[in-house]
């Protein structure tokens, strides 16, 4: 079976080879390409990658192009991580945001709402091209952010093969499985992506989550980090994804970045833009070691500082410096391509396996349409993904998931109908910006940055 992966230059390209490598076997994967449209990058990025793949396993065909036809091209399976305009662009949506006081964040709020207009149309192309070229009904597994709201817009377009994957909540659950040693501990999640709450805890079919709770560590090693132990117990003792943040302390985050010299993505645009110098001076080929090191090197840098600009703290562990044969030593740790090859192990075997996805909630939590995708524990088995059924959800997390995805499903109306006015409805009820004047002049900005991308807006 073969893997397509779209926007197979990217930084991440080189865990993304090595989960795949990891599950070929077990998956019955025996081909993968990566495609980018940026050559150089596919050719320092994905080069690495298919290194580590031919390390871990050599048996596996892996390919590079620049051809979304040939990665296509019969595939039984797609990723698509895509960012559209790269990391100028959310440079760009970051101080825009900024400038009118409100989070420029990449995946929520006025930042979300930008990315989503270059996202939404680039993965539409690339969509229709799966009809054409790939196998029919290929599942699509969809990391581009806002990787719910990107979901939602093709769903609702009627690509109802194409599955919204995170990894935040799979490495949460990895984070107390660490701190408690429970390896089998399972939990239930609902909400939307960058916008979902965590609870029912299960080790040795017993409910642990009081255990975990009163654990010591919880609010050092894990991402409860971000939050005091008083606003878990007013969230009805349910965990919040570590994006909450940005929503239960708005005002702190926005004074936290504009107080740095640096927001989060011009750390980021300096970090690749800094690698890609150094490696344009490293011959992959006859010194990969040295490659790799500068690689692992940058992304060390990109995850020690990661939140620590919006919180002013920065994570106690430390991300490691391996070399490559300690990389390939090193378990799979839940990246968003080991969740994509848990879906696809469950498919072709019928064993039914669990998961957090992003998929039309279908009757889940009471209070959302059939239609409306929603980031949910799932069962998967040979039919595909099935949510679980939410019991009560409590009024607190109710309301907030109802207003972004009143927000989810305007924003994916304005950007169909190039209709300006629901776009800034969109923003006005979305609890980041909830102001019209600052929604409409953000809509004004982002529709004549991205107008190459959605066209012409009517008001």
């Amino acid at each position: 079976m073969k893997l397509a992966v779209l926007g197979g230059g990217g930084v991440r390209s080189p865990f993304l080879a090595k989960s795949i490598a990891l599950g070929a076997a077990e998956t019955g994967i025996t081909e993968t390409v990566f495609m980018d449209i940026d050559e150089e990058k596919l050719f320092i990025y994905g080069k690495i990658a298919k290194k580590i793949s031919e390390m871990i396993c050599p048996e596996l065909k892996f390919s590079l192009t620049t051809d979304p036809k040939e990665a296509l091209s019969d595939a039984d399976f797609v990723i698509t991580t895509i960012r559209a305009e790269g990391d100028k662009g959310r440079v760009f949506d970051e101080r825009t945001a900024l400038d009118l006081g409100v989070l420029g964040q990449e995946t929520t709020g006025a930042g979300g709402f930008a990315m989503a207009l270059r996202s939404i149309h680039t993965l539409i192309d690339y969509c229709e091209m799966a009809k054409l070229y790939a196998k029919k009904d290929a599942p699509i597994f969809n990391f581009t952010n806002p990787s719910g709201l990107v979901t939602q817009a093709l769903r609702t377009m009627g690509y109802n093969n194409v599955y919204g994957v995170c990894d935040a909540p799979s490495g949460f659950l990895r984070q107390l499985r660490e701190m408690t040693g429970y390896k089998d501990m399972t939990f239930k999640c609902f909400g939307l992506n960058h916008l979902s709450w965590f609870g029912e805890f299960i080790h040795d079919g017993k409910d642990v989550t009081a255990e975990l709770l009163s654990h010591p560590d919880l609010y050092k090693s894990t991402e409860m980090r971000l939050f005091p132990k008083k606003l878990i117990e007013l969230s009805d003792n349910l965990m919040p994804n570590e994006y909450l943040y940005f929503y239960h302390f708005r005002d702190k985050a926005v004074g936290s970045i504009l107080s740095g010299a640096k927001t989060r993505g011009e750390t980021i645009l300096e970090i690749n833009e800094h690698m890609l110098q150094e490696m344009r001076t490293i011959d992959i080929d006859s010194d990969f070691e040295k490659a790799f090191h500068c690689f692992m090197e940058h992304y060390a840098m990109r995850e020690n500082s990661y939140f620590s600009i919006e919180t002013g703290k920065m994570r106690e562990e430390k991300f490691p410096v391996p070399t490559a044969e300690e990389y390939i030593k090193q378990p799979e740790n839940g990246s968003y391509a080991a969740v994509a090859l848990e879906f696809i192990k469950a498919v072709n075997s019928g064993v039914p396996t669990k998961m957090v996805l992003s998929i039309p909630n279908e009757g889940a939590m009471d209070f959302l349409s059939d239609s409306d995708v929603v980031e949910i524990s799932c069962t998967i088995d040979k039919d595909g993904a099935h949510p679980d059924k939410i019991g009560r959800v409590p009024e607190m997390q109710k309301n907030i998931i109802r207003a972004v995805k009143h927000y989810e499903n305007l924003t994916v109306e304005a950007i169909m109908e190039k209709n300006k006015s629901k776009a800034v409805k969109a923003l006005t009820v979305h609890p980041l910006v909830c102001s019209y004047p600052i929604a409409k002049e953000l809509v004004d900005r982002y529709a004549e940055e991205y107008k190459s991308y959605i066209g012409n807006w009517e008001d």
